[in-house]
């Protein structure tokens, strides 16, 4: 009996995805909750399982397919065993019954004319440690040597373009976007065609925080179970500036200004798909170690994606921390609807002038982008101000300073 496989619920507001990868292929055996397939939305993978044990049949979605909310995937034969498919074994015979193109000559009494022959000719060994430099295979190289062999001044003539001439085709790669990467990109233009978006800067120095930290980091890791980073500091002193600076928390809804009496801080997580943004909800009420914990797990669920839509929406403010890729200063880009955002950048020594005296201090700039339509210049710098010194003296924090 043959049982059909559809797209499962995908999230809130989530109507279509892309069908990514198949694990199956008609013929093959699969076993109850085994990953048939992976399907892509805007933000997150969905794995679908098989409902039954059988062998797996018609794939009605290929790679690539974009399909829509409890749309038909595939069929599976429940009971049935799996076997290789016919096709497949008859290719696979096909292959073995057809003689080898050098067999095919050998027969005709010629030699092959294209590159199949040239396989057979061993190479100076010169020539293969330049080709392997020069990232260029034998296909792309005029071998001057007996029977085409390849030499080491083939290989030089190739790279300079006195060759034979490399394909165009093969000079580059296109790709289609996935559905994550397409959403970004449209998103980001929003922001830009959108919101009035001016940046403002300023510097911190990091030895509180940082002298902070080393001291009490073993503690915190034996109490919490979960490292001391920076994050939890920097989420501590947005939530506080926040409070005092609310139009930065705000967002414009039509011709009305809605102002968020609770912080749902976006925490910026690089993917191997691309950027994703989880949320701490009312991060305002956090502990440094609820901050932590939650920022870990976000970011191990980000790596496998394995984030849900809910987890990535809500968010009134995010923190972007471009200093873990080494930017010393960077604009970034708000994330609609929000007003605001701040960026995190690589911590450096620097000479400061302290009181009267010079000394090496580790330094970080920081940048808040934001929506002037929203935010005033005066309310942006007093943020970036408050965030400065909370950071620089972080018993602030404690006292609700």
């Amino acid at each position: 009996m043959a049982t059909e496989v559809r797209v499962p619920t995908l999230g809130e507001s989530v109507t279509e995805a892309t069908v990514a990868t198949w694990f199956k292929k008609p013929g093959d055996a699969v076993k109850v909750d085994e990953m048939l397939c992976e399907l892509e939305t805007d933000k997150v993978t969905v794995e679908v399982p098989s409902p039954v044990a059988g062998a797996m049949g018609e794939i009605i979605a290929a790679d690539g397919t974009t399909v829509e909310k409890d749309g038909l995937l595939c069929m599976v034969e429940e009971g049935a065993s799996g076997t290789a498919s016919a096709p497949a074994a008859s290719a696979a015979a096909a292959g073995a019954a057809a003689p080898a193109p050098r067999e095919e000559a050998a027969a005709a009494g010629t030699a092959p004319s294209d590159g199949a022959s040239r396989r057979d000719v061993e190479d100076a060994p010169s020539a293969k440690k330049a080709m392997a430099e020069a990232g260029l295979s034998r296909d792309q190289v005029q071998g001057s040597g007996r029977d085409g062999r390849i030499m080491k001044e083939d290989v030089a003539k190739a790279s300079s373009g006195g060759g034979a001439a490399v394909p165009q085709s093969q000079r580059e790669e296109r790709v289609k976007m996935t559905r994550l990467r397409q959403t970004i990109a449209r998103r980001l233009k929003e922001a830009q065609d959108t919101a009035a978006m001016l940046t403002t800067f300023n510097e911190v120095d990091m030895t509180a925080v940082m002298e902070l930290r080393n001291e009490y980091k073993e503690l915190f890791q034996k109490k919490h179970g979960v490292k001391l980073g920076f994050m939890s500091f920097f989420v501590k002193a947005c939530t506080h500036a926040l409070n005092e600076i609310p139009e930065v928390n705000a967002e414009i809804d039509g011709t009305d200004v809605v102002y968020k009496n609770y912080c749902n801080i976006g925490v910026a997580v690089g993917t191997p798909n691309g950027l994703v943004v989880p949320v701490l909800r009312d991060a305002q009420d956090m502990s440094f170690s609820g901050i932590e914990k939650t920022i870990s797990e976000m970011g191990l669920k980000a790596r496998d994606g394995k984030l849900t839509i809910a987890e990535m929406q809500g968010g009134t403010f995010t923190i972007s921390n471009g200093g873990v890729y080494g930017s010393l200063m960077s604009t970034p880009i708000l994330n609609p609807p929000q007003s605001g955002i701040l960026g995190m950048h690589a911590i450096q020594k620097r000479a400061m002038v302290i009181g009267d005296k010079i000394e090496i201090r580790p330094m970080m700039y920081l940048a808040l982008s934001y929506d002037h339509r929203v935010v005033d210049g005066a309310g942006a710098v007093t943020f970036l101000v408050r965030v400065k010194e909370a950071l620089e003296d972080p018993r602030r924090l404690l006292m609700d300073l």
